[in-house]
């Protein structure tokens, strides 16, 4: 790969010559037809900002942003991207207590919310600055159109990303200017981004696939339909916009194709625009992948990728091909990790079977305001005699012969869901705040080898109805982390060390 230092050293140049290029070509574009031109996007951002400064904020601090993808929150993106203040994108839906403990974390200054939305988060009013868009937007447009752009260090961060975290608290990873700067031209080589591309956006903007839609697109000249929650759950309707808009690259969780086959809508005639079908952050199931391989498969191409958060989003793409289908019982290949990244199998004694860890320019900071758990995970090379640091994924792979890798499975208790990251402790500790909680224990059940869902075995001090529990831990916890089931006993089993027996559960329960 190319190295970058011939190209910007920053993403506020990298944006800036995007610009010049493209000025009065659309960057990005709604279902409604609404669209705005990389310069109509320069001017905003520009005014932004002059805003952010002028409210006396400066490089370094912390914004969170309530973003439900307006033309204002994704130009407040990149004012930060000028400014070298640092986003954090929030999930709206998400519980008060977990949104407590990532604003104590990021201590945001400002948290921005998007236009047409009123507060989610209002007992937080008192303890923090909540700004609403659409009130401040006659304050922005009376800004400056020209800002200077600030000399930033490419090692600075950009943004902050949260997921979830075995101590029950959700952990910030924190990518920089160089990772994605690096990601960028990494992902316009592998998929080979024109600027007549257009990526859609079905990803929740505060959701780590979203960092693919937003910084391939945007930074490579090309353009991006955003796509609300609200239609990605309307699959008939999604399938005629993203057929109107004549999208190039789709970009999802395997769950959201799984879904529209299983809907039994798709059709061959669809998608002709399409040309890269990419899923990544869960494993997509073998016999809903063949079949979206039959009906695609001819005039697309088939990416299953693989990355943690704390790698700029991708760090692996794997071509799909008909061999892949000889043998139905395992999960497509991660494939060769990418030329952005170099990587090691920590094994005590095989070099082909072990916890990947990775190194390279898309490993990111580390965890914001969390040394204990950044060098946890940030670890110096053991085989290195200089300064190297790489991440320790906590997935478990194998290379095969042509050192192609595979998934075999993790070393602690982390599983993918709906495309999402979750740490099965996390769910734990929501129990536990429930006082009449005793004990707990949280599995995965598998139902075959493609499916699972999440089920919880706690004992109680008193009489509760499941419905009344699942309630409560809704106010603790994201819809997608609620278990499934939950099986009430009077005592958990526990191992030699006293600790409670999670093989037994995942024996008798799972």
């Amino acid at each position: 790969m190319k190295s970058t230092s011939n190209y910007v050293y920053n993403l506020s140049q990298k944006f800036n010559k995007i610009v010049l290029e493209n000025s009065n070509k659309v960057a990005i574009e709604y279902p409604n037809n609404e669209s705005f031109t990389f310069g109509e996007i320069d001017i905003l951002s520009n005014k932004l900002s002059n805003y952010l400064i002028n409210k006396g904020l400066k490089t370094g601090d912390v914004i969170a942003i309530i973003n439900e993808k307006s033309i204002f929150s994704y130009s407040l993106m990149i004012a930060c991207i000028k400014t070298g203040i640092i986003y954090c994108n929030i999930d709206r839906d998400s519980p008060i207590e977990r949104t407590k403990r990532i604003f104590n974390n990021c201590l945001p200054k400002i948290i921005f919310v998007d236009q047409n939305i009123k507060n989610p988060f209002p007992k937080l009013n008192k303890k923090y600055n909540f700004l609403f868009i659409d009130k401040i937007q006659n304050k922005i447009e009376k800004e400056s159109n020209y800002f200077k752009i600030k000399s930033i260090d490419g090692n600075s961060p950009v943004y902050i990303m949260f997921t979830s975290g075995s101590t029950g608290f959700p952990k910030g990873a924190v990518m920089s200017n160089n990772n994605l700067i690096n990601f960028i031209y990494w992902g316009k080589d592998t998929y080979q981004i024109q600027k007549t591309d257009i990526l859609t956006n079905l990803n929740p903007i505060y959701f780590d696939n979203s960092v693919f839609d937003f910084y391939i697109s945007i930074f490579n000249g090309a353009r991006l339909l955003s796509i609300s929650h609200q239609l990605v759950k309307n699959p008939t309707e999604l399938i005629r916009v993203v057929n109107l808009k004549k999208c190039t690259i789709w970009f999802s969780v395997p769950s959201l194709l799984v879904y529209l086959l299983n809907m039994k809508i798709l059709k061959k005639t669809y998608f002709k625009s399409i040309r890269s079908f990419i899923f990544g952050g869960e494993g997509f199931p073998k016999r809903k992948l063949k079949e979206l391989f039959v009906l695609y498969g001819t005039n697309s191409n088939l990416y299953n990728v693989y990355g943690p958060t704390e790698c700029t989003c991708i760090c692996s793409s794997y071509k799909i091909t008909s061999a892949d289908f000889e043998n139905m019982n395992e999960l497509a290949p991660l494939g060769f990790i990418s030329s952005n990244f170099d990587y090691e199998i920590l094994s005590n004694n095989n070099q082909n079977y072990g916890e990947l860890s990775l190194r390279g320019p898309c490993v990111g900071l580390g965890y914001y305001n969390d040394i204990d758990r950044t060098n946890h995970s940030f670890i110096q090379n053991p085989k290195s005699l200089w300064k190297d640091i790489m991440y320790k994924t906590g997935d478990i792979v194998e290379k095969d012969k042509n050192g192609i890798l595979h998934f075999k499975g993790r070393i602690d208790n982390q599983i993918k869901h709906m495309g999402y990251r979750i740490e099965l402790e996390e769910i734990e500790a929501a129990f536990y705040n429930l006082k009449y909680v005793l004990e707990c224990g949280v599995i995965y059940k598998k139902i075959n080898s493609d499916l699972g869902y999440i089920l919880a075995v706690i004992s109680i001090s008193y009489d509760k109805s499941k419905e009344e529990i699942l309630d409560e831990l809704d106010k603790n916890l994201p819809k997608y982390m609620i278990p499934k089931e939950i099986i009430l006993v009077d005592k958990l089993i526990k191992n030699q060390n006293g600790k409670i027996d999670r093989n037994y559960l995942k024996k008798v329960y799972g």
